[in-house]
């Protein structure tokens, strides 16, 4: 399936590949994720209307204010941004599509689904009610029992997942596939700003995964990191703020980015300082995680460190003083033009910097012991987040005229931006004049009332607002006019150049910045050969290029057209919700019982249907894995591209590169994790749970299949498909050896040693939680491996891999790195 139905048919929309309908999947799916949460919202604005309200129980408040957290940080924010990213990054560098778009179909179901999940779990015995940040100990079981909250974790875990396709894609796009003469520091501001948040996002979101699995084995398999240990609280706010202080920004640089493409735009001025401005954005994404540790200066952590987090986040505070000059600066010198997009830009800026001033006053250690818990944070919090993406409603107007070739109605976006701004300030202002009122609890002193109920109004005006621009912009889909490619008078970046909405393939021709500025060159292409550039005669030229004899790239006169459709993506992310569904039934009150040896894990459910989603989820899992794997789908690469600093580097290794970058951040959460732990525990209290042998036993397995997977590369070189067939049949020998070593091993420390993780079983649940979590981690990994050779040695069998090997070279890395991981965990767990 390559061939698109039209946007009429629903099939379309399950089948799509195009970044243009991904970008538009998100933005919808995002409002009404917006308005999910909203919703949440108004709930707990009305509880405090007054201080002795009850419409909502307390448990009930308690979902709310988490369930309104989760859905407006992850479900809305940052989605809502990545709508545009995915809509308007490959038109800005110049390129056909991003680099994976089944990858990135995927990443789109796997935050939908996750978010039915979410939903879901109100219907569970009630969602998690532990407050967005989740802190431990309220995390676990004990305090929040319910199938729901293991369900709203596991929910996030599959978002996560998600964005980790979406982070790879990105990373990969923008480095392989911008067009010929666009370097890295030509591409326009949005872009930049997207660059820099795929970044954090490949770090930040690999610990919060980390954090999700650990968390989840918590739940699900009875392990005791964060409710048995000494430091489980401590360690929890670690892993958590490693990621959420990043967060922070990986949610605002997006809006930065609207932000300096919009004053650029209606001040008919180039940014000034554009590139202090970019570096002042490599400054914050590296900094910003050197500041994680002030969410917890309340903690029991020494002044030393502290005061070093303090200065720490004073300093991310002067590369934000560059940027806000810049901007300022900007339309200062610029003739500006008072549209609705650049309001909200404006009014972004206005908010942010109040939002920014008051965090500074949180940044201080002895400020922050008065301000922590109360609504300064939460309203300190709204004015960065919230008050920085209003911006990206900015640019909802600015792009919407490109998206559908419409102009939206100029006065009721105004009359939008007025009624959203009076509204915002209201509800969250409020919060500052009573900030001693704690956070998350709805009884507070009387005196606050009048402060309250005037917020209370604010957010049903800041809510309603949002209808006047959905309503807005349904009339001017159906009846505005009609925009033409640019209704803007200083636009200057690529996706103006073309018509409204874009083509399915963006360009008429190859797009170039090689003379300086944006040009369409047509290639000349031999029969049966690669694409070589042409000059204005139309003849072939030799000089430059990175053409692959193998990797013809397709224009609508070409033999080969790229793909655009797929439904895989759909049946893997859905598979993948049945099966966490099924998942969140687990350790409940009532033994699900396959005889005595698996009830001793702690598997329970309180329903027999939870297994039954579970098994058929997994069996779908690998069944719609097979069929990916064996689709024909066709993504050329763009042959003629600017690559730094990845120059020379395929697509594909570029792409399973940043995903083993993210991976060893997953890795290195869980072993810091064990170290931390242990140190909080005792270091020489411990002694290893089991011996030494079987552990090295399995170190030389692995390492020996290793090799043999170097000497499957070698024979497809050689073109020996025997040999290819011979080595990966070892190869899948070996890993499977190294399994049943390790649940053999499993097996003696449980039931003959009663090594279990469960808290009264015999033995330190705290240290046989890490042993079994983590090296359960990485036998899932040696799974997927066996998974993945298992599928190649089927193609190889079929004839495949002779002539281009280059599948077989991407396994290794993969295998080498699962290899690599286990050399760490056997001295961490074997012998010391």
């Amino acid at each position: 399936m390559s061939e698109l139905p039209p946007t009429t048919s629903v099939r379309r929309w399950l089948v799509t590949t195009n970044h243009k309908d991904i970008g538009i999947l998100y933005l919808i799916t995002s409002l009404f994720f917006l308005l999910f949460g909203g919703v949440m919202a108004l709930l707990i604005r009305l509880q405090l209307w007054d201080p002795a309200n009850h419409i909502l129980s307390g448990l009930a408040y308690n979902e709310a204010v988490t369930a309104h957290g989760l859905i407006m940080v992850f479900w809305f924010l940052s989605p809502f941004a990545f709508a545009f990213a995915n809509y308007f990054v490959p038109l800005q560098i110049g390129a056909d599509d991003l680099a994976f778009p089944r990858l990135n179909a995927l990443s789109y179901w796997m935050y939908l689904f996750s978010g039915v999940l979410l939903g879901l779990s109100f219907f569970q015995g009630g969602t998690l009610s532990a407050g967005w940040t989740m802190y431990a100990p309220l995390n676990v079981p004990m305090y929040t029992p319910t199938i729901g909250s293991t369900g709203a974790i596991l929910a996030l875990f599959m978002f996560v997942v998600g964005v980790t396709a979406s982070t790879v894609n990105f990373l990969t796009s923008i480095h392989h596939s911008r067009a010929e003469g666009m370097g890295i520091m030509d591409m326009p501001m949005f872009t930049w700003s997207i660059l820099a948040t795929v970044w954090m996002m490949l770090f930040a979101f690999a610990a919060l995964l980390a954090a999700m699995m650990i968390l989840g084995a918590d739940r699900v398999l009875g392990s005791v990191y964060f409710s048995a240990t000494e430091g489980g609280s401590l360690l929890w706010g670690h892993l958590w703020w490693f990621f959420g202080h990043p967060e922070v920004y990986i949610v605002f640089f997006p809006a930065l980015g609207v932000m300096l493409e919009l004053f650029q735009t209606f001040s008919g001025r180039r940014l000034v300082g554009r590139k202090w401005v970019i570096i002042a954005i490599c400054l914050i994404a590296v900094q910003s995680f050197l500041v994680w540790m002030h969410h917890m200066f309340l903690t029991t952590i020494n002044l030393e460190i502290k005061t070093l987090m303090m200065a720490t986040t004073i300093g991310i505070s002067l590369p934000f003083d560059l940027l806000v000059f810049a901007l300022i600066y900007t339309l200062m010198k610029g003739r500006i033009q008072f549209t609705t997009p650049f309001l909200f830009a404006f009014g972004a800026l206005l908010l942010f910097i109040l939002g920014g001033i008051t965090g500074v006053f949180l940044g201080a250690i002895v400020l922050d012991y008065e301000f922590r818990g109360t609504y300064w944070v939460v309203a300190h919090f709204h004015y960065v987040m919230f008050g920085g993406a209003t911006a990206l409603v900015g640019g909802v107007y600015y792009w919407f005229p490109k998206m559908t070739g419409k102009m939206y109605d100029e006065f009721l976006g105004k009359v939008h931006f007025v009624t959203f701004f009076l509204g915002f300030n209201a509800v969250y202002f409020s919060m500052f004049l009573a900030w001693e009122t704690p956070r998350r609890v709805f009884e507070y002193n009387p005196a606050f009332q009048p402060i309250h109920q005037a917020g209370t109004v604010g957010a049903f005006v800041l809510g309603g607002s949002f209808f006047i621009m959905f309503y807005n912009l349904a009339k001017s889909y159906v009846a505005g006019e009609d925009a033409g490619e640019n209704p803007w008078d200083y636009s200057r970046t690529a996706e103006w150049a073309v018509p409204s909405p874009p083509p399915l393939e963006n360009w008429p021709n190859r797009p170039s910045y090689a003379s300086g500025k944006l040009e369409f060159v047509k290639d000349y292409v031999p029969d049966g050969g690669p694409a070589v550039r042409a000059d204005e005669n139309g003849n072939a030229v030799t000089d430059g290029g990175d053409a692959h004899s193998n990797h013809i790239r397709a224009y609508p006169h070409w033999d080969k057209h790229p793909s655009h459709a797929s439904i895989w993506p759909f049946a893997l992310s859905l598979a993948t919700g049945i099966f966490l569904f099924g998942l969140s039934g687990f350790r409940e009150t009532v033994t699900f019982t396959l005889g005595e040896s698996l009830a001793a894990t702690g598997l329970t459910v309180t329903n027999p249907m939870y297994p039954v989603f579970a098994v058929l989820g997994l069996l779908a899992l690998v069944y719609t894995g097979v069929k990916w794997g064996l689709e024909d789908f066709y993504a050329p690469p763009t042959e003629f591209a600017e690559r730094w600093p990845f120059n020379g580097v395929e697509k594909v290794k570029l792409g399973m590169w940043f995903f083993l970058a993210s991976d060893v951040i997953v890795f290195g959460a869980f072993i810091s994790a064990a170290v931390f732990i242990r140190f909080n525990a005792g270091w020489r209290t411990w002694q290893p749970l089991t011996e030494s042998l079987p552990g090295l036993i399995n170190t030389f397995v692995l390492l020996t299949s290793s090799f043999t997977v170097i000497l499957a590369l070698v024979a497809a070189h050689r073109g020996s498909r025997k040999g290819v067939l011979a080595t990966l049949g070892t190869t899948i020998v070996l890993g499977c050896t190294f399994l049943a070593i390790k649940l053999w091993e499993w097996h003696h420390e449980i039931f003959h040693r009663g090594v279990t993780i469960s808290a009264n079983a015999h033995g330190d649940p705290i240290q046989a939680s890490i042993y079994y979590v983590t090296t359960g981690l990485h036998g899932i990994h040696v799974v997927g491996g066996l998974l993945i050779a298992g599928f190649l040695f089927y193609r190889a069998y079929q004839g495949a891999y002779l002539d281009d090997n280059r599948p077989i070279e991407y396994f290794g890395l993969y295998w080498h790195f699962v290899d690599i991981v286990w050399v760490f965990l056997f001295p961490l767990f074997y012998l010391f």
